[in-house]
């Protein structure tokens, strides 16, 4: 390990996050563990980006009273903008996500994927 790891702790640390989310998506039979391992990956990829966007010693892009500072000091603004657009995404597809396995529940009182499989194979869906 070389100092770069010390230096970029955040990103080693957005990296683990999304491995154990997707460790979680494999793995789990639980319907609800699963969206929380999708959930855990979404918020690793937000955090990267929001790692990556940031600079140490710069300002926001904001024009205030017509001065405007030099674009060298201003942090680049898209990576900001993909993060807020993604959680909007994310919490609606999460929603989804929790809908769909609510009425999954009702129907086959059970959150196991592999049980629901089998009574879809015994329905003949």
């Amino acid at each position: 390990m070389g100092p770069n790891l010390f230096e970029n702790y955040a990103e080693a640390v957005s990296m683990i996050i999304f491995a154990i989310g997707f460790t979680n998506l494999l793995l789990q039979k639980n319907l609800i563990k699963k969206i929380i391992g999708f959930n855990m990956m979404d918020t690793a990829m937000y955090l990267f980006l929001a790692l990556k966007g940031y600079i140490n010693n710069h300002v926001a892009p904001i024009v205030a009273d017509g001065v405007e500072a030099s674009t060298s000091t201003m942090v680049n603004p898209i990576p900001s903008g993909l993060v807020l657009t993604g959680i909007v995404v994310s919490v609606s597809v999460s929603a989804l996500m929790l809908a769909l396995t609510v009425r999954l529940y009702q129907r086959y009182h059970t959150l196991d994927l592999d049980e629901i499989s089998k009574r879809l194979n015994k329905e003949g869906l």
